[in-house]
């Protein structure tokens, strides 16, 4: 007779089913896995071997057989192991079988019985839901798990316990969700000297979710302002939460189980490789754009990062998804991110200065900002160029709003989009409007359309170059309380979008 245990094989963020069979059969002792296991699942019959063994539990002198199935669905990681001891307990009559049939278990076992905490038991959690069935995690994901409430989350920190509680001797209490945290920024907008325009940049791109470019010489405070960016944004909401946190449980990136409220900030180096930006590599792991759904992907020195590294950001960048793609299965990202970008005017850095410019002025400055490649460039909302700041400038008294200040304006202005899009599940904020939807919310009045119409003739913008500008220019007119688009707001867009279309 074969014994039925349950547990998860992630695809992304999907969490499929898997069925897991244990066979006993006459014959020479053997001790068998299929399914298409990887390095780490065919190694889990030596730890429940041990595991089991520190019960005081011996395997029979007969041919076990386990049995991953769908069989044709690649298995990997190490969390197969305590739904393998499960099946394996069930058919040795140890524990009940339909006990162990109306749960998804999950969880790493150590040699003497102790579960480790695994990746992924948000996702895992919420397949549970969908199934009608309680989870069974190691005790230290219980509190990441009970964040789905739909499902029952049995939390326990050996397979002992496991084994009580299937027994029905010492029940395993419920695990409640841990806490939701909102981080405090230090760091505050005041804290940077003049820049105003770019502050105003920086306001626009965090109301709306635009991409946005800062271009200026060394030390001009362009990495000081976007590590000011979290500041202004508002948290996330409950759907976003939960959202993110999926993708960053199958990271590890949660603490504790805590869910956070803040926006990702992600901020990788030049060095980066294309799998750890995109993601892939062993697992088709999520990458940095996906850890940075609902949030902001700041790339400093931008024209240092690879070529084909910026150029794998285009189609994420205006899909919102990423799709990693292997032999064997392609697997989906969500990856709705704000692009923020730094660069420095050449590779000197000092292209507007003479006394400090090198002498392969200004090529030097064609070349290097030539590293983002025009389609790449087409999709930043908003370039802004930062002047540089004398020392001098130091002493002057802090201007400008407060990083609380704007804040309340960016809220305030995506409390007007949350509740104009309620209709469209699509939509969420001014960046993800296009065709229709764009021309109705979007559509400027006589003035601002003829105007656009000269800056789109004049400078040659593209279709996705128009567009941009309307949605940038909905943006401003949803920060200036405006319900229509007027020419100002559209004169205010245009500006950021041909800013350095000199330099580009």
């Amino acid at each position: 007779m074969v014994a039925r245990a349950y547990t998860v094989a992630f695809e992304g963020v999907t969490a499929r089913v898997v069925e897991v069979q244990c066979a006993l059969a006459p014959g020479l002792p053997a001790f068998n896995l299929v399914g298409l296991p990887d390095k780490a699942v065919s190694e889990a019959k030596e730890r429940v071997r041990a595991a089991l063994q520190a019960l005081s539990i011996a395997l029979p002198s007969k041919r076990i057989t386990i049995n991953l199935s769908p069989a044709d669905l690649p298995k990997e990681g190490s969390h197969f192991d305590l739904p393998i001891a499960l099946a394996l307990l069930a058919a040795l009559d140890i524990i009940p079988k339909d006990e162990v049939e109306g749960m998804i278990a999950l969880g790493e076992l150590s040699l003497d019985g102790k579960l480790i905490p695994v990746l992924g038991a948000l996702p895992a959690a919420m397949a549970a839901a969908e199934e009608d069935r309680a989870l069974l995690c190691p005790k230290a994901c219980g509190a990441e798990a009970a964040w789905v409430g739909a499902t029952t989350v049995l939390a326990a920190a050996t397979l002992m316990e496991v084994v009580r509680h299937c027994t029905g001797q010492v029940p395993i209490q419920a695990a409640t969700a841990g806490e939701v945290t909102v981080e405090t920024h230090s760091r505050d907008l005041r804290d940077v000297k003049g820049q105003e325009r770019a502050k105003r940049a920086l306001e626009i791109a965090a109301a709306g979710r635009h991409n946005l470019l800062l271009v200026g010489t060394p030390g001009s405070g362009k990495s000081m302002l976007a590590a000011r960016l979290p500041g202004i944004l508002p948290p996330l909401s409950a759907v976003e939460a939960l959202e993110t946190s999926m993708i960053h449980s199958l990271a590890g990136l949660l603490s504790e189980g805590g869910i956070s409220r803040q926006r990702p900030f992600r901020e990788p180096h030049h060095t980066a490789s294309m799998p750890a930006i995109v993601g892939g590599g062993k697992g088709a792991k999520p990458g940095e754009i996906s850890l940075a759904h609902n949030g902001v992907l700041f790339l400093d020195e931008i024209p240092e990062f690879p070529r084909a590294v910026l150029e794998s950001l285009r189609q994420p960048v205006e899909t919102g998804e990423v799709v990693v793609a292997r032999a064997n299965a392609h697997i989906r990202y969500p990856c709705q991110f704000m692009l923020v970008a730094a660069a420095n005017p050449c590779k000197c850095g000092y292209l507007s200065d003479p006394a400090r410019a090198c002498s392969k002025v200004p090529l030097c400055g064609e070349d290097y900002l030539g590293r983002i490649s025009g389609p790449l460039m087409d999709r930043f909302d908003l370039r802004v160029d930062v002047p540089p700041v004398a020392y001098t400038d130091l002493d002057l008294p802090s201007s400008g709003d407060t990083s609380a200040t704007v804040a309340a304006r960016v809220a305030a202005a995506r409390a007007v989009q949350t509740q104009r899009y309620a209709d469209h599940p699509d939509l969420r904020v001014n960046a993800d409007l296009e065709g229709e939807a764009l021309e109705e919310v979007a559509a400027p009045d006589a003035e601002g359309r003829e105007l656009l119409t000269k800056v789109a003739t004049k400078f040659g913008l593209s279709a996705r170059g128009y567009h941009r500008v309307l949605r940038v220019a909905r943006t401003i007119a949803d920060l200036a309380g405006s319900e229509h688009v007027r020419q100002p707001h559209v004169a205010e867009a245009v500006s950021y979008r041909i800013a350095l279309s000199k330099a580009v």
